[in-house]
């Protein structure tokens, strides 16, 4: 017994060595990912990572990321749409390159203003508004919060609903032990989770799991998506969908196993002007999984609504 015991802690202590998962340092990869200094604005003294490309007197596009993901999910489209698009894209506070919140607080209003004031800074008025997942939730509510700001919403695979037996405006039951990722995290579980996020796991490349990766080991990412998962607290969106007055397309793989594709009738009914699009061989981020189809559905949606 003995010899088991001394075996399973060697096990243990191995198994921990090996996915002991330190952060990089900062700079290494800043030089890997960063185009330049003029890739950091400040707002509300913060600093976050933005890319702003394309004629700055184009219709301007604001793409908004999901959870642990950051502005680089948005590639092949803003390579694309910045031909004649103003395209903004950035990290949210507390993913990527982006500063966490200093007041730590992570609620998707706050995060509304930030957008906002964002846009403020680079001399947007408005702007056609998509996002997807958690940027999705922050995109409708942008809508809803400063309808002024949005032209035209593009929801992918939005957050906002609960499932059956959660509550409106309580937080979201997070177990303690996920903190842990803040010190283990391995690459193979890294490419696991994002090959459950795909409908088609063989689309996923090496390099796209290699970034994840990098990017949820920049100093204090991972702390500061852990606060966030903590602040998880939804707001009953019945009363507020209603409310957004521009057209607005609805993106959904069907394969989507982290927001699943039954949700969607639920913003359908409920967002005015609102047309549909789904994907039967996709899963969560149909902009990254197959970017030419989503795409062509994106600038079909704009031509249709003069953007």
């Amino acid at each position: 017994m003995l010899w088991i015991g001394l075996g399973l802690l060697v096990l243990v202590a191995g198994l921990a060595v090996w996915a002991w998962t330190p952060d990089r340092p900062r700079a290494e990869l800043e030089a890997k990912y960063l185009r330049g200094p003029q890739d950091y604005v400040t707002v509300d003294g913060m600093r976050l990572h933005v890319r702003d490309d394309g004629p700055r007197d184009a219709p301007a596009i604001v793409l908004i990321h999901g959870f642990g993901a950051t502005l680089h999910t948005w590639e092949p489209w803003a390579e694309d749409l910045s031909r004649d698009h103003r395209v903004i894209r950035f990290d949210l506070p507390g993913h990527g390159f982006s500063d966490p919140m200093p007041d730590g607080n992570y609620r998707v209003v706050p995060t509304v203003g930030l957008v906002t004031r964002l846009m403020d800074a680079l001399g947007v008025v408005r702007a056609t508004v998509v996002g997807n997942s958690l940027g999705g939730e922050v995109a409708w509510r942008m809508a809803v919060e400063t309808p002024d700001r949005v032209e035209r919403l593009v929801l992918i695979a939005p957050s906002g609903f609960l499932s059956p037996g959660q509550e409106y405006g309580e937080p979201l039951k997070i177990p303690g032990w996920l903190s842990i990722i803040e010190h283990l995290l391995p690459r193979v579980l890294i490419a696991q989770s994002l090959r459950s996020y795909y409908g088609e796991p063989s689309r996923l490349t090496e390099a796209t799991v290699d970034r994840y990766w990098d990017m949820l080991r920049v100093p204090g990412v991972r702390a500061a998506l852990v606060s966030r998962m903590g602040q998880f607290i939804v707001e009953d969106p019945h009363p507020l969908l209603p409310r957004i007055r521009v057209p607005t397309l609805l993106m959904w793989g069907e394969r989507d196993i982290v927001i699943p594709y039954s949700g969607a009738p639920a913003f359908a009914k409920l967002i005015p002007d609102v047309r549909q699009v789904s994907y039967a061989d996709v899963g969560h981020m149909p902009m990254e999984e197959v970017p030419e189809r989503s795409l062509k559905d994106l600038r079909a949606f704009l031509a249709e609504t003069g953007g």
